[in-house]
């Protein structure tokens, strides 16, 4: 089976969704962003260390958004508006401490018997309830988690040491030394399915995984590297595989800290694995008959549905498949 880029992935990248403007050209501008804030409808999520307080009923999960004036202390980051006009930001600020306004706890407090899930943690991330999160949740969520993980590893310059001041609605730290600029960054990183002449997928087990998880080979790529040029080498590096081919199928932020995963397809024109030991404990070859077998007996477990390495199997293999880690 030829996969091509045009066929796309079957079904959506859940963590690639947003409902918001990022209002760019709004950062900068300091009255505006003080409007915003002192605005009654402008909605804050909180977040602390890639957590938030996410409300959760049945199948769904939607985010708890204060208003301005019950939010937290902390530093702040515009994230956007949305078609309505209602501005959103982001704050980061612990959730557990006990020393605010207490309306996280009120909030909490609130949350009628039925909302909540047997033994529901409502302090929780993106691995946890981003396939739940509708577009708006998702997107923000993804936004604020991201920016948060640049900030709490950015609080110095590079250049000289001074602690930086942030600016830009959260987009840029400033020096007050040298004035020099810092802007979050990202990093990318290639995720890729590769599939052979005999119509079969690779996937691979890390050393650090237990045993029966399984998935797709992936790599940050190098500096000066073109993001074909990543694929092939990851692949070789990491199982001894020759690729040919590689064609480009979708991308998704993975604020873990700050990656952006770039999905690939890629043929195999060798099939014998040479492991790398420190990167890779097993792979094998699955043709479709093997995976769905292995998957329904619980061998085999595969990523997430919010990770894109999800998004690569079920679409090299048609239809979606059970089994999550």
């Amino acid at each position: 089976m030829e996969i091509t880029a045009q066929e796309g992935l079957l079904g959506p990248l859940l963590l690639a969704r947003s409902a918001i403007d990022r209002s760019a050209a709004l950062r900068g501008d300091a009255e505006w962003l003080e409007r915003a804030w002192a605005d009654t409808a402008t909605r804050v999520v909180v977040v602390d260390d890639g957590q938030a307080l996410v409300r959760r009923s049945g199948g769904e999960a939607k985010l708890v958004l204060l208003p301005t004036a019950d939010a937290p202390d902390g530093e702040r980051y515009l994230l956007g508006v949305d078609a309505e006009g209602i501005a959103y930001f982001a704050v980061a600020a612990p959730l557990a401490d006990s020393t605010h306004t207490g309306s996280l706890k009120r909030i909490v407090s609130s949350l009628a018997p039925s909302e909540l899930e047997e033994g529901q943690t409502l302090t929780t991330g993106l691995r946890q309830v981003g396939s739940l999160l509708g577009d708006l949740d998702a997107g923000l969520l993804v936004y604020a988690v991201a920016l948060d993980a640049w900030h709490s590893t950015h609080e110095f310059c590079p250049r000289c040491g001074s602690a930086t001041e942030v600016r830009a609605g959260g987009h840029v730290r400033v020096c007050p030394r040298d004035g020099s600029q810092h802007f979050p960054r990202v990093d990318p990183a290639v995720i890729m399915l590769i599939h052979d002449d005999d119509d079969r997928c690779l996937l691979a087990r890390g050393p650090q995984w237990p045993e029966g998880r399984l998935s797709v080979l992936a790599g940050f790529v190098e500096p000066g590297e073109s993001l074909e040029h990543a694929v092939a080498r990851e692949v070789a590096e990491e199982v001894g595989v020759r690729v040919a081919e590689p064609r480009y199928m979708g991308s998704q932020p993975w604020p873990f800290p700050r990656s952006l995963m770039l999905g690939f397809f890629a043929r195999a024109t060798s099939t014998e694995f040479v492991l790398d030991p420190e990167e890779i404990a097993e792979a094998h070859w699955f043709s479709r008959a093997e995976l769905l077998a292995a998957t329904k007996s619980g061998e085999v477990r595969l990523p997430s549905e919010v990770s894109i390495a999800r998004r690569l199997i079920e679409t090299w293999y048609g239809e979606p498949l059970t089994g999550d880690w």
